[in-house]
């Protein structure tokens, strides 16, 4: 177990910045310890409890692979505890995943009541964080759902880190354009530094590439 948390561990600082975890051995472990997690949640007497400092990484690399069954299984462990240190754990990775309807419930699910309104902007941030794809949905929803952001989050941090959360990291100049002419249309209270800062690194990565 020492051997697999010291991957595990490995995987998912690797993914969290944006990389994959393609060891096939751990991914077929984290498997293993997800499915005797998720009986043991189910029956105490069954199963065994992934270790919690490893359980965020152990996570992240079943949800990357998309199985909507894995999915269900987070959601429902979700659900069954009253600790905001899991159910962080498990909210901020729900957006990871190839599944594009399954992202698109993450957005849906971030907004709900079962997430608090400070946690929000970090269950979108999963969505930005899965890839081009995943990046380009959550930009969409924060565009498609701005006013809720603004009532919600004007003047303060968490407004901040959602716009730099989900449009600093687009590649190409059309995105750009496209986060310069959304923010010159829509006001951006106490962001503006932030939306400077992505415009700045959009650019950047778009040079580089």
């Amino acid at each position: 177990l020492l051997q697999v948390r010291s991957c595990v561990l490995s995987s998912g600082i690797n993914a969290e910045y944006g990389g994959k975890s393609d060891d096939e051995q751990v991914i077929e472990k984290c498997h293993e310890l997800f499915a005797s997690h998720v009986q043991h949640a189910a029956d105490p007497a069954a199963g065994k409890q992934i270790p919690a400092d490893i359980r965020g990484a152990v996570y992240l690399t079943v949800r990357q692979k998309g199985e909507e069954k894995n999915y269900r299984q987070l959601m429902e462990l979700f659900k069954q505890t009253d600790l905001h240190e899991e159910r962080d754990r498990i909210q901020r990775i729900l957006g990871y995943g190839p599944n594009d309807s399954l992202r698109a419930e993450t957005l849906e699910f971030a907004m709900s009541k079962s997430v608090r309104s400070n946690d929000t902007p970090f269950v979108i941030a999963g969505v930005a964080y899965s890839g081009a794809e995943g990046r380009e949905q959550a930009w969409t929803f924060v565009k498609n759902s701005y006013p809720v952001f603004l009532e919600r989050y004007s003047g303060g941090f968490l407004f901040t880190r959602l716009v730099k959360e989900t449009c600093s990291s687009f590649t190409d100049m059309d995105k750009y354009k496209d986060v310069e002419k959304f923010f010159s249309e829509n006001k951006a209270p106490s962001a503006e530094r932030a939306v400077k800062q992505s415009l700045e690194s959009i650019k950047l990565r778009s040079a580089w590439l």
